[in-house]
């Protein structure tokens, strides 16, 4: 399992920019294909809202990665 960290600049990020800031896809376009398709999860629960506001201390979940989101 790989585990990444994302250090937030604000109150919250989109999901799909958060995936895309991470590195996990090439823009925000596939972001929100990625979160489309069933494989992003977010505390545990599967997650379709492609620009759910991810705040500090959630974990965002993609296959086998992990990110932890500080505040």
């Amino acid at each position: 399992m790989q585990k990444l960290s994302f250090d937030l600049a604000g109150e919250f990020v989109e999901l799909n920019q958060l995936l895309k800031l991470v590195g996990l896809c090439d823009s925000g376009g596939a972001g929100k294909n990625m979160v489309a398709s069933g494989v992003v999860s977010v505390d545990g629960k599967k997650e379709l809202r492609k620009t759910a506001k991810i705040r500090a201390g959630q974990t965002v979940s993609v296959g086998d990665v992990r990110i932890s989101v500080n505040g």
